[in-house]
């Protein structure tokens, strides 16, 4: 099999079950940010690689679970409605989300700023993957009462889990958060 199909050369793409939308269509919009995200993830994860620190296994695991789950939601999301969907989110993968926010949040200094983004590589990229995922949640919101609210719930839970690895990543990592207000 091919990877280039030429189906759609014409601006047309296929969602489960070989039903033809645009290419600008909202459902497209919304799964399509989705799978930036998890690409940002991937980058994160990639510059965790070769880093060596406390349980690093641990939050590579993390996120490896996160991509996996982050395709099922753009799995119902491609899914037309009134159709099966394949990987359904459930109420578990967000209570995962949770526990693992305050898992990683209990190790973290707390907040007395606003934080800038950034720091190692890793934490960075986990910042922007954050940002992408709030788009993934404006995006799936333009879509209209079709979207389950599971997956409304997982996106915005998720953008907050990323905000919290974030921090993980850098503390465990030595790298010093800015605040709005340090030079």
């Amino acid at each position: 099999m091919k990877i280039y199909t030429k189906t759609g050369d014409k601006g047309t793409t296929s969602l489960v079950y070989g039903t033809r939308v645009a290419k600008n269509d909202p459902l497209v919009e919304a799964y399509g940010t989705c799978d930036e995200a998890n690409s940002m993830i991937g980058v994160a994860a990639g510059h965790l690689f070769n880093e060596f620190f406390k349980e690093k296994e641990e939050v590579e695991a993390v996120l490896h679970e996160i991509q996996t789950t982050l395709f099922h939601v753009g799995a119902e999301l491609a899914t037309p409605k009134g159709k099966e969907v394949k990987w359904k989110l459930t109420a578990e993968d967000i209570i995962k989300l949770e526990q693992w926010i305050d898992r990683f949040d209990a190790e973290v200094p707390a907040l007395k700023n606003f934080i800038l983004p950034g720091g190692h590589p890793a934490g960075g990229a986990l910042h922007m993957a954050r940002t992408i995922v709030r788009r993934a949640e404006r995006a799936a919101i333009s879509i209209g009462e079709e979207v389950p609210p599971n997956v409304l719930a997982y996106l915005n839970r998720l953008s907050d889990f990323l905000f919290v690895a974030a921090r993980l990543v850098n503390l465990r990592l030595g790298r010093v958060e800015k605040d709005l207000h340090q030079k």
